[in-house]
């Protein structure tokens, strides 16, 4: 191969590689669309206002969570915990909620981030500085977060009647009295876009990018690695803890044992189909968003239609094996381009 076709060969790998990556997003909007138009034939009542609210509600409170575990990924790390740390948080300012019944929702809501923070930095702290793998920690702490669930609580949940409503309103009612995108929804917006100017134009959410591109390049240069990896299991907590106070907005109740259980492997779910690399150094807010907007879309579609709960989580299982594998491709194609294979 002569030295012309040598370079215009690495160019035009570049140039796909580029467009499998740019148009990735897109990719997800179209399989939304086809899941809308396929539930929509199947069953008309799919695009009732009554199920699209249900796809708004289920929605913002998965992008909280996957905002954080987006960033921990981005890092090559992963964090388990974060549906007992939502748990924990949510059942200490429901407790709160119960005793003191005047308290305030606000005052409530920083308490559980506050909380989610203290328990994400237990995590940062261990996998920085004591050197223990992500996943180990994560999975020791979601056993530890959940069991102090129930000694807190004693096995009590916080029910509907204890939670005020004032605090239920923000899954009902939005800005200006607006009923169809209530508070809930604006809160998970202002997190995603308040994530999106983090990672881009902060030092800190740059350092996050490269870290999870070449740790030990990022060591060279002089990139405090080991604090940015405990700044971000701390978000990643704090958000798990906003989603706490969420939950009890969504649902009316916190319980101990029910409460959070499987939420981390759906917030991953949405973090690997919106395009996240699983190896680290690459992710979008936008893909992460449209990647929960899917998850949303299929779980209400899914129940909708009559599915069972068990055949839900094979379709959620395809849909990230389909997610891998064509984050497989993406990788393959970025790989041949730097080399010009």
């Amino acid at each position: 191969m002569t030295t012309i076709e040598s370079i215009q060969t690495k160019q035009s790998s570049r140039t796909l590689a580029n467009q499998l990556a740019r148009f990735r997003e897109l990719g997800i909007i179209l399989f939304l669309v086809l899941i809308v138009i396929g539930a929509t034939i199947a069953q008309p009542r799919f695009l009732s206002s009554f199920n699209l609210r249900s796809i708004l509600l289920w929605v913002p409170l998965l992008t909280v969570v996957a905002m954080g575990e987006m960033m921990v990924i981005i890092t090559r790390g992963i964090d388990v915990s974060v549906g007992s740390i939502l748990a924990l948080a949510g059942i200490i300012v429901g407790m709160i909620f119960r005793d003191f019944p005047e308290f305030n929702i606000y005052l409530g809501t920083l308490l559980a981030i506050l909380i989610g923070l203290g328990l994400g930095a237990i995590n940062g702290a261990l996998i920085a500085w004591v050197k223990i793998p992500p996943v180990i920690t994560t999975l020791g702490t979601l056993s530890a977060y959940r069991g102090l669930t129930f000694i807190v609580s004693q096995g009590r949940q916080i029910d509907p009647n204890h939670v005020p409503r004032s605090l239920i309103h923000w899954s009902q009612v939005g800005p200006l009295g607006i009923n169809l995108v209530p508070w809930v929804v604006v809160i998970a917006v202002v997190v995603a876009i308040l994530t999106f100017f983090f990672l881009r134009s902060s030092k800190a959410g740059r350092n996050v990018y490269a870290i999870g591109g070449n740790q030990d390049a990022a060591t060279l240069r002089g990139i405090p690695v080991a604090w940015t990896t405990f700044l971000v299991y701390a978000i990643t907590g704090a958000l798990a803890g906003l989603a706490g106070v969420l939950y009890a907005s969504r649902f009316g109740f916190v319980n101990p044992g029910e409460t959070g259980v499987g939420f981390e492997l759906t917030a991953i779910a949405a973090v690997v189909i919106g395009g996240t690399n699983v190896f680290g150094g690459s992710g979008s807010v936008l893909g992460v968003v449209l990647g929960c907007l899917l998850l949303g879309t299929i779980n209400v579609a899914l129940s909708v239609l009559g599915i069972a709960a068990t055949w839900q989580l094979a379709v959620y299982g395809f849909v990230i094996l389909l997610a891998v594998v064509v984050d497989a491709i993406i990788q393959r194609e970025l790989r041949r381009a730097s080399t010009g294979e």
